[in-house]
């Protein structure tokens, strides 16, 4: 009777809490079928006038609403930025404040509660007094300006839709919002990995279970809870996990002079997470992409350097179990959540020299009675804002890398072409001074001096590896192992993708004597992963070696010569694919475990050798019942395209009953987990969407200011309805770009629209 009773509480309270979240969403229904607006409203829209700047500022703007702000003074272009960023994302924005404030419950109530404790606990703001204290003088004054310009639009603007719809109001924005949103998008993607390995420890089989995480070097647990998914969404979908970005030496151009390409991989939903922007003032003279609500230039290029990068993937956290300290290392305070449409909440929050007592979620899991701290990179005072600020002003190769000294999240490989014909990668990371991992527990102990010590010694890119000026002229990153490039690099992290991507991006910028941007654009946009043709290859061998020969033949027979080309149009894609979603879960080591290892790192790593591993007749097994469960799928389908597919969606697709009238268009699309241009997905049954790859380009040739090529997956303005709001998805599909010139009159040829803002 306990048991019948408790799962109908449980069924009655998740029916509860939709209907709460739907009756919640009802006054801001007209969200759901936005007027049409165009360009030409969009800008009319922007407040022009009675604006606290020194002097009036330019706007230039092109067909797909992106602005060239020309201002006499740093300061008038700080708050122009602002203003930009809040007219044209401020509903983004918004939500980025209310997810790095954990305040996540007034919009959604209850069903976020548990969601927004972890984030208090994480506290993505906690070292922003620190930061702001230690500010010089210009960072100060930029950042204010920015946050006054962003005030101004939100608080006078016109309100976004979602405003409604989310039971949001205008609230100015602080210097310290702008900090706690930069370190959101600076969280490390390794905690999704650690939270989950917390869950297992204890169990039997979790010390072979974290070496064979070890040796493929990924983490591959899925979530322990719905919470944990659900957080582990949030981080997935804004921190910097993937990207691509290669430099070429002139050596290696048929212009004769550097290049350089980057597309970072994020989470594909609409807005994009990046905005395109140019600016002159004088300090500044460059183009490039910003992430909306931060003042900075993530990737772009002035008239002297053009950079990008990927993320590092280094351990920038550590796990310390704190049961040993005394109580008094313990500093308690209670949180006050609100909920929408009910009452607040209260909840504990701990904090130890160690970090925060992540356990304390219930999203985080761990052993009863096992405190469970995070000590963070991200909670150190250091300073992301005037190391990219620095970086946009450089002048040389030299002078970008210098720009990092205390650069600390989110770990970065930044790779950097200049007009004098260097090219390079800098480490931009806070390390701790680390002299290896724990090989058989991810979790330290928090009373063990060696354990601590190296969080009291920390590097950043001054001590971390860098490489200029290699032999062959190229320079590639792809969230490789620096183990790869780096001979005497110190120990730096876990989990990095297993190398595959990179090779071929190398291999393909080495096939040709002399490259263009055309051949880099080309390169952004390859869906080829060798190491796919060899695993594909490798199971062949095994199939073939079955008694009577491999089964289904024709369903086989695209596999047999297969290049690894997830193309579209490929049927090889597919049969592959399908295979694999019965063969991993049949391979899983240790039963009662944490599930199928299906991470591309494990498949590659372990998938084959686990095969060789079984018994004769058991391999014999496994083998036919893949490839009779994989039999019927494919002769439903016909191509990789027909069941990966890649949705335009504004973020509100999530909204339960009401998401998909937030679906712009859903086709085929080619890539796959690590090809270069990525496309994010997992075992393969059928029909899926993809949710995480490759959502914007930045091509740059050296020789010519105005050679800059951007694009984005979606669009510049975040307004519902808005022209520009997904525009420039055909342009993602068709592989062109927005040029994004240097030269003033190249920039008043392409950019015909002005705004002067007045003060």
């Amino acid at each position: 009777m306990a048991a019948r009773w408790n799962s109908w509480s449980d069924r009655a309270a998740r029916r509860a809490g939709l209907l709460l979240a739907v009756l919640a969403m009802l006054p801001g229904c007209g969200a759901l079928l936005p007027r049409p607006i165009g360009i030409d409203q969009r800008l009319a829209a922007l407040p022009q006038r009675g604006l606290a700047l020194q002097a009036p500022v330019s706007i230039r703007w092109n067909d797909h609403l992106v602005p060239w702000i020309e201002a006499g003074s740093d300061a008038d272009l700080a708050y122009a930025l602002g203003l930009v960023h809040g007219h044209l994302r401020g509903a983004q924005v918004a939500l980025l404040r209310m997810v790095s404030r954990g305040r996540l419950a007034e919009i959604a109530g209850p069903l976020a509660t548990d969601i927004d404790h972890a984030l208090r606990i994480l506290d993505f703001g906690r070292a922003a007094p620190a930061i702001e204290a230690a500010w010089p003088a210009e960072t100060r004054a930029f950042v204010g300006r920015f946050v006054e310009g962003l005030n101004h639009a939100v608080l006078h603007g016109p309100r976004p839709r979602e405003f409604s719809l989310l039971g949001l109001r205008p609230e100015p924005f602080t210097t310290a919002d702008i900090l706690t949103i930069g370190r959101l998008a600076g969280a490390d993607i390794n905690w999704l990995s650690y939270f989950s390995l917390l869950a297992e420890r204890g169990r039997p089989g979790f010390g072979c279970r974290w070496q064979r995480t070890l040796e493929a070097g990924t983490g591959t647990a899925g979530p322990a809870n719905p919470g944990q998914a659900a957080l582990g969404a949030i981080f997935a979908g804004l921190s910097r996990a993937g990207s691509n970005a290669v430099a070429i030496a002139p050596s290696r151009s048929a212009s004769g002079a550097a290049m350089l390409a980057s597309d970072p991989h994020l989470g594909l939903s609409l807005p994009n997470l990046w905005m395109l922007v140019g600016m002159k003032s004088p300090s500044f003279h460059l183009v490039g992409m910003m992430v909306p609500g931060l003042p900075i230039i993530g990737l772009g290029r002035n008239p002297e350097v053009a950079w990008g990068g990927t993320n590092l993937r280094a351990a920038s956290s550590d796990l310390f179990d704190v049961s040993r300290l005394p109580p008094e290392a313990f500093a308690e305070r209670q949180v006050t959540i609100r909920q929408r449409l009910w009452f607040s909440a209260t909840r504990r929050v701990r904090v130890t020299p160690q970090g925060p007592v992540v356990t304390d979620a219930a999203v985080v899991p761990g052993r009863p009675g096992e405190p469970i701290a995070l000590r963070w990179a991200g909670q150190e005072p250091a300073d992301e804002i005037t190391a990219l600020l620095r970086a946009a002003r450089a002048r040389s190769g030299a002078e970008f890398r210098a720009s990092f000294a205390g650069f600390a999240v989110s770990p970065q490989n930044m790779l950097y072409a200049d007009r004098a014909g260097q090219i390079g990668r800098v480490t931009a990371a806070v390390l701790p001074s680390r002299a290896g991992f724990p090989a058989g527990d991810p979790v330290l102990d928090a009373g063990d001096p060696a354990a601590t010590a190296p969080w009291r010694r920390l590097w950043d890119a001054r001590d971390l590896p860098r490489l200029e000026d290699p032999a062959d002229g190229v320079l590639a990153s792809a969230n490789e192992n620096p183990a790869l490039w780096a001979k005497d690099a110190p120990p730096i992290g876990y989990f990095f993708s297993d190398g595959d991507r990179v090779a071929r991006l190398r291999a393909m910028a080495l096939a040709k004597p002399k490259l263009t941007p055309a051949d880099l654009a080309a390169m952004q946009v390859d869906t080829v992963a060798p190491e796919a043709a060899a695993l594909a290859a490798g199971l062949l061998v095994r199939l073939d070696a079955l008694r009577g020969g491999a089964p289904k033949p024709e369903m086989l027979a695209p596999l047999r010569g297969w290049d690894g080309d997830y193309a579209a149009d490929s049927r090889a894609a597919l049969v592959f694919e399908l295979l694999l979603a019965p063969l991993a879960p049949a391979l899983q080591p240790e039963a009662g475990g944490r599930g199928p290892e299906s991470s591309w790192n494990f498949l590659t790593t372990f998938l084959l050798r686990d095969l060789d591993a079984l018994p004769p007749a058991r391999r014999e097994a496994v083998l036919r019942d893949a490839v009779a469960t994989a039999a019927p799928r494919a002769a439903r389908y016909r191509t990789w395209g027909e069941v990966h597919r890649l949705r335009a969606a504004h973020w509100l697709v999530n909204l339960p009953l009401l998401g998909r009238a937030f679906v712009l268009d859903s086709f085929p699309v080619g890539g796959s987990r690590e090809t270069p241009m990525k496309s994010g997905h997992g075992l393969v049954a059928g029909p899926h969407e993809v949710s995480f790859g490759s959502m914007a380009r930045q091509v740059s040739d050296m020789a010519d200011p105005d050679a800059n090529w951007f694009t984005l997956f979606g669009g510049q303005d975040g307004w519902l309805g808005s022209a520009a709001f997904a525009d420039q998805v055909p342009l993602w599909r068709e592989r062109r770009g927005i040029r994004l010139p240097l030269r003033p009159a190249t920039v008043a040829a392409e950019f015909p629209r002005v705004t002067v803002l007045r003060p």
